[in-house]
């Protein structure tokens, strides 16, 4: 039995947050939101992690976070570069944001080789997510037998301004019928409202279940992330050469119309704590304090 894997996207630069999320501490030991994360995957089973950063923060990002779980996990470090592209393909030169979330995982592909699990590096999921994720990995799925951790609506908004989400519709057998992004969500008075061109507002309910970038694949996915690479970059390179991303929930959307594969939506009522702004950080801090108040995590993670 292959263990499943945990692979986490810790190569972005983080231009709205001014920095690099991935290697900010947010603990009161100086541990940084993955650290929190590495501790719920574990808790839930998780005994290998793939890390993707990039070349340029490779050694620092081992000392801040690599090094704590070396002697707790199998590791392996991989480089997400702009010229990491199937052959035949280069990066256009005036280009520095990389690719998206789906070359990324496409980077690490000689490294997987079972089924695993796709988080953000600077997302907090909580012990359940993990527990679902590991428990649902380690049956084997057979090929095509996608899953998702779907968060309630509510329990994902910040204080500090909008946010963007993927709203899903889920079957009444929980799995996944598609995914529409909705780029600004506000949290209000008469709950959560979205809009699509800042004067007129849409109520949402709030257990709508969104997704949080927290997916489980079989390897075969790998696969699908090679064939629609090209495709990808054609039109990127014709409409927003700079800026376009090759990202996993647009692929997994080509994937469910195409009826390839299917998505088990795995449901978690935990509240979800992540970064997008500078103003974000305090609440988190604050959050993370509490949860260590309340004995959720230890009073310094690695000790």
């Amino acid at each position: 039995m292959k263990e499943p894997i945990l692979t986490v996207l810790a190569a972005g630069i983080g231009s709205r947050f001014g920095g690099l999320k991935q290697m900010t501490p947010f603990g009161a030991h100086g541990e940084g939101i993955i650290d929190y994360s590495l501790y719920d995957a574990m808790r839930a089973g998780f005994k290998r992690v793939i890390f993707i950063v990039n070349n340029k923060i490779k050694d620092d990002f081992h000392d801040f976070i690599g090094k704590n779980v070396e002697n707790r996990m199998e590791v392996t470090y991989v480089c997400q570069e702009l010229d990491m592209l199937p052959d035949g393909l280069k990066p256009p030169k005036d280009r520095v944001k990389p690719w998206g979330t789906g070359h990324a995982v496409l980077c690490a592909r000689d490294a997987i080789d079972a089924p695993f699990c796709v988080i953000n590096g600077d997302d907090l999921y909580g012990k359940s997510a993990y527990e679902k994720m590991y428990n649902y990995l380690i049956k084997q799925p057979k090929a095509g037998e996608y899953s998702m951790v779907g968060f309630e609506l509510g329990n994902t908004l910040s204080e500090y301004g909008y946010v963007s989400r993927g709203v899903c519709d889920v079957s009444e057998e929980s799995y996944l019928n598609s995914v529409v992004e909705r780029l600004h969500i506000i949290d209000s008075v008469d709950g959560p409202l979205y809009t699509l061109d800042n004067k007129t507002y849409y109520a949402l309910p709030a257990d709508t279940i969104v997704s949080m970038n927290m997916w489980g694949f079989t390897e075969d996915y790998l696969d699908h992330l090679v064939d629609g690479f090209s495709h990808f970059y054609k039109e990127a390179m014709a409409t927003n050469p700079n800026k376009a991303e090759y990202l996993l929930p647009n692929i997994v959307g080509e994937l469910l119309k195409e009826n390839k594969v299917s998505v088990k939506v795995l449901p978690s009522s935990d509240k979800w704590y992540g970064v997008t702004n500078a103003s974000d950080q305090p609440y988190v801090e604050e959050a993370i304090r509490k949860m260590t108040a309340d004995n959720i995590y230890p009073d310094g993670l690695w000790k």
